[in-house]
Parts: structure tokens; C-alpha cells; sequence
């Protein structure tokens, strides 16, 4: 879908929430093969289920679908007796295409700002009040991009010390300019043009056997990542409560799909987890029958040979579990920003004793020959050993930092760059302390698809 249809949608959405019976048209979604049955169920558990939540989610989940979606759904409308809303969308889009300035707003004009010529008593009352700033001596000012600045106020002619766009510090002109140029740079950016930008596996574990205890609040992780990771043009599927080979099985089957039509391919697991014996990547995550998978062999699941169609394209993992048992209490610093726990919160840790021999459970694969991962970018909510803190009621510090750092910056900054938020963020978190980390094998940035 292109941004004029976005646009489109979001103009109609308070019209279409309040107007669109929804009922009527989950057959016809799905013979259209415009939404998924696990797409439709998550939008039909929207909120309080309700009709206007599932109408809202509807229109927002719509956003992310192919560039015939709109046309797709308008005539879906029509196939179930809504014709006043198809004709709203239909009339709108014709004239978007028409006039595409009717959606899209005006190009910025430069604005100068010159000297200002004072009135005779406006001229005394200067000279009686000399360290006020006389107006007539201060030097032009432009707002606006430089390409467009009028030919008298050219660089040249500026005085040296009225500082030009591209001087500004972070947020301005240059900024923008240069994460725009990095984002179109195939030589130095990973190109994630495709709509969908590929599959996103979320593997939500919360309720264990032998002694583990149960992981109150990872389904609030679940559900923020499963919505986030959607706007961000990724067709997600959630598999709930796997044992150790269910989770190498769900993972298998991901890595053995066709993804050459597709850019990138992520993998979040929520767990518990605990140290493992390691050659590359460290920690092991638990399934819910008590055995550990070590987050190598998750990730070499996904290399050259085992996912060829994945070959030189991002893999992005995203683990939210304890690298240990460790506690850590922090050291004093001079002054700091940290909140400390809420009250009345209760944080938890997903951590777990190590297990060298797990006995019966799932070895590491004793392959030495696994291939040098490339393309692989592995994001820890815990440095290794150390516990991870999840909160019953919130959901994990990580999580919910991950995806309030996304929010907000996911348009503009690349995934290295959104990590050390969410790793600064999270170190200044409660009581005990942690501090995500990550094992970056990428070759390039990478910026998502928003």
C-alpha cells in the first residue's frame, strides 16, 4: 500500500470505525486472501473485542498489507452491502490520484527574516538604552531547506558567524538529509522495499513443568511486539507454550519457507533461559517442558545452508530471557537519571540453574564447521549470566522499552541506533540493575520499513 492510501485511510478511519460492520466481512477477507486466519482472530480479540475495537484494528492492521489492498477491500465493501463507505474510499482515491496535493501537504516555502528599519523615536530610545540589541544591525536569517533559498541570501552573501542549515546539530537539516541518504544507499543500508518486509515468529512461553514458574506478564510482551512488528510491515505469527524440540520444530519450519520474495526475517522468543556451554553466540532458552535450546543452534537455523533463501538478507533475533542467575546491584555514580521500581510492583527474574548436561534434553549440535554468520543481528535482554526483570503487570523491562524506543524513533533511526536507547533506558531501571546487549554480524544498517 503507498502513502497516498495510507493517507487515505487514516482520513476516513474515525468514519469507518464508527460505520463499518465488521461481521459480514471475515469470509469474504479470507477468500480474498487479503488477511490471514490468524490475522483475522488477532483482530477479532482487538481490545475488548468489541465492534468498534475490531473496526479500528481492521483499519490499522490494513495499512500493512500489498499495494492492492485498499482496491481489495473497497470491493470486499461492496460484496457485503457497504456501499456508502466503498464509494467514500473509491471517490477519495480517485481524487487523490487526480490531485495528489488534495492529501499531501505543501512543499515548504523559505521564509526571510531581515533588518528591521526603526521609527525616529524608536532610534532614540536605542541610543538611551545601549546594551538592548539594536535590530537594524542584526543579520538575516532563513528559514527553510537551502535549495531553496532566495539567490540574494545565498551562502556568499551571509554574513560568517549566522550559521547555515547544514551547521545545525542534531534534528536539523543535515540529520535528516543524511539518515535519507544512508536509507537509499543500498551500499551501505539493507534494502527492505518488499510489503510485506518479510515473517516475524514470536515464541511466547509462559506456562513451564518442573519447577519453572510461570511467566506472568510475557503475554503483555506479546501482544505490544506482535502489534508493534505489524506496523512495521511484518506478517507476524505467535506460538504460545513450546517445548524444547516444539520450539526447534517451529523454527525449522520457519527457516525452510521461500523467503525470496521478502527482505528480512525476525525471531523474538520469550522465556526463561540460563547459561550453556557455547562456541558463538551464548545462553540457551528453555522450553516449557524444562530442557534447554542453546540461542546458537536457534540462530544457525538461519544460516547459508540451512535458509538459503535468506542468503545475504537481514536475521534478526530478539531474546527476552535470564543469561544467568546473577543479581546485579549496580555501583554509585556521581548523579544519575534512574527510576527506581514502582511502587507496588513486584519484578521477576527469568532466570534458571545452568545445566552443563540437561541429561536427556536437546545437545548442541557438535558440528565445528557451522559457517561464519553474516547478516545475523542476536539482541540479549540481559548481559550474560545476569538475570532479566519482567514485571507481572507491565510485561519485561526489555520489551516494553523495545517497543516504546520503536514507537518513536523506528522512522528515523537504524536498529544499532534504537538498541542504545533501549540498552540506556533499561540501565536506569530499578533496584537491582540490567543492561541488554547484542552480537551484531550485520554488514550494513539497517532501517525498517515504516
Amino acid at each position: 500500500m503507498d502513502d497516498a492510501d495510507r493517507q487515505l485511510l487514516r482520513r476516513c478511519r474515525v468514519r469507518l470505525v464508527s460505520e463499518l460492520q465488521v461481521a459480514p466481512l471475515w469470509d469474504v477477507l479470507l477468500s480474498r486472501e487479503l488477511f490471514t486466519p490468524g490475522m483475522i482472530e488477532d483482530i477479532q480479540q482487538a481490545g475488548s473485542g468489541s465492534r468498534p475495537d475490531q473496526a479500528r484494528q481492521l483499519v490499522i492492521d490494513l495499512e500493512t498489507r500489498g499495494r492492492q489492498a485498499l482496491p481489495l477491500f473497497i470491493s470486499c465493501l461492496e460484496d457485503t452491502g457497504q456501499t456508502s463507505l466503498a464509494s467514500l474510499l473509491r471517490t477519495s482515491s480517485q481524487a487523490a490520484k487526480r490531485d495528489p496535493k488534495a492529501i499531501r501537504p505543501l512543499d515548504p516555502f523559505p521564509v526571510a527574516l531581515g533588518p528591521v528599519v526603526l521609527k525616529p523615536e524608536e532610534q532614540t530610545a536605542a541610543k538611551q538604552y545601549p546594551s538592548k540589541p539594536i535590530p537594524e544591525k542584526l543579520t538575516p536569517v532563513v528559514l527553510g531547506p537551502e535549495e531553496l533559498w532566495p539567490a540574494k541570501l545565498k551562502p556568499e552573501v551571509l554574513r560568517p558567524e549566522v550559521p547555515r542549515p547544514e551547521d545545525i546539530g542534531s534534528g536539523g537539516f543535515s540529520d535528516v538529509r543524511t539518515q535519507r541518504g544512508l536509507r537509499e544507499n543500498a551500499d551501505v543500508a539493507y534494502v527492505l522495499n518488499a510489503d510485506p518486509c518479510g515473517y516475524c515468529l514470536i515464541i511466547n512461553n509462559v506456562n513451564f513443568s518442573l519447577g519453572l514458574s510461570t511467566r506472568s506478564g510475557s503475554n503483555v510482551d506479546c501482544e505490544k511486539l506482535t502489534q508493534r512488528f505489524r506496523l512495521l510491515h511484518f506478517m507476524v505469527e505467535v506460538k504460545c507454550n513450546l517445548t524444547s524440540k516444539q520450539m526447534v520444530q517451529a523454527l525449522l519450519e520457519l527457516a525452510r519457507r521461500d523467503h525470496g520474495a521478502l527482505d528480512c526475517c525476525v525471531v523474538v522468543i520469550l522465556s526463561h533461559g540460563c547459561e550453556a556451554s557455547h562456541r558463538q553466540f551464548p545462553g540457551a532458552i528453555y522450553g516449557t517442558d524444562g530442557c534447554p535450546v542453546p540461542v546458537e543452534r536457534i540462530v544457525n537455523i538461519f544460516n547459508g545452508t540451512s535458509c538459503p533463501s535468506l542468503g545475504g538478507k537481514p536475521k534478526l533475533f530478539f531474546i527476552q530471557a535470564c543469561g544467568g542467575e546473577q543479581k546485579d546491584p549496580g555501583f554509585a555514580v556521581a548523579s544519575t537519571s534512574s527510576e527506581d521500581r514502582a511502587p507496588g510492583s513486584n519484578p521477576e527474574p527469568d532466570a534458571a540453574p545452568f545445566q552443563d548436561n540437561p541429561g536427556n534434553c536437546d545437545q548442541p549440535d557438535a558440528m565445528s564447521s557451522l559457517p561464519t554468520p553474516s547478516d545475523i543481528f542476536v539482541s540479549y535482554s540481559t548481559f550474560p549470566g545476569f538475570v532479566s526483570w519482567r514485571d507481572p503487570n507491565s510485561g519485561s523491562w526489555y520489551i516494553e522499552t523495545l517497543d516504546k524506543v520503536f514507537e518513536q524513533w523506528a522512522h528515523s533511526e537504524d536498529l544499532q541506533s534504537l538498541l542504545l536507547r533501549v540498552a540506556n533506558a533499561v540501565s536506569e531501571k530499578g533496584i537491582y540493575k540490567q543492561i541488554p546487549g547484542c552480537f551484531n554480524f550485520l554488514r550494513k544498517k539497517l532501517f525498517f520499513k515504516t
